[in-house]
């Protein structure tokens, strides 16, 4: 069942979402070559106790950290570590997510170190492109798989990358990952119709070669299978009478989701 949330629980997510935005874009811009993804992770930890939220994803099954970094031919949950440091050329995804008043929010943005190739530089292009029109399709009377197939439409019919298969979005609310599961990939039309109050994390996660990730002995990290570089973006997203809102940035702000 899908659960929709009324005015006033989209304003505590919305809450959530501003010291997301907030956090993520801090971090962007500490990434340069040196940096240890433990510093930012420690960096994130500290800015949400100071902000009085609390990190959704530690202890989450587990998981052991505030921060979700992922580098290269990581796709997503890599574990931050005092040991790995950033190098010129790289990318990460940082994924963060947080609750406040009861309410999660969930966010992505994958990041350059220094310069990238322009293969990388067009990748990311492409994976927050995929973002911005799969938000557009999260409007009341669309179907679900409207949004899969936005994704799909524009990474493999026009771009030539995959999306990962394994692994999609998901609903939001009172808890981090409640129903419906968001794919990124289908054909429109299919699933269940947009209502107001749904909310979606939407979160396309596109690999340079084939589709197919496996998870690495630390029982997060997942990886692509043939060791081409992935990128993951991705935005929290309610569905109202006046079209998306994105829950994860301000209001006031238009244009690219990142």
């Amino acid at each position: 069942m899908i659960v929709c949330k009324s005015q006033a629980e989209l304003e505590k997510m919305h809450h959530a979402g501003l010291v997301i935005w907030e956090v993520l874009n801090d971090l962007r811009a500490m990434v340069r070559p040196g940096v240890s993804t433990k510093e930012l992770d420690e960096y994130a930890e500290r800015r949400t106790a100071e902000l009085k939220v609390r990190p959704a994803f530690k202890n989450y099954r587990g998981y052991p950290a505030t921060l979700c970094t992922s580098i290269n031919s990581e796709v997503v949950h890599g574990i931050p570590s005092k040991s790995r440091r950033l190098e010129e050329g790289d990318i990460i995804s940082l994924d963060f997510g947080v609750e406040h008043a009861g309410y999660y929010g969930d966010a992505a943005v994958t990041v350059p170190v220094g310069e990238i190739s322009p293969e990388l530089k067009k990748l990311l292009q492409v994976t927050r492109e995929a973002l911005d029109m799969a938000i557009d399709k999260v409007r009341v009377g669309n179907r679900l798989s409207d949004i899969s197939a936005a994704v799909q439409g524009w990474v493999e019919g026009k771009n030539g990358f995959s999306v990962v298969r394994d692994l999609c979005g998901h609903g939001i609310g009172t808890h981090i990952h409640e129903e419906p599961n968001v794919l990124n990939y289908g054909d429109p039309g299919r699933g269940p119709r947009l209502q107001e109050g749904m909310v979606f994390a939407v979160e396309p996660m596109v690999n340079m070669g084939g589709p197919e990730v496996r998870v690495l002995d630390d029982e997060w990290t997942t990886v692509t299978a043939d060791g081409t570089k992935s990128a993951h973006f991705e935005h929290t997203i309610a569905v109202t009478s006046n079209g998306p809102w994105v829950l994860t940035r301000p209001r006031e702000m238009q244009g690219p989701s990142w």
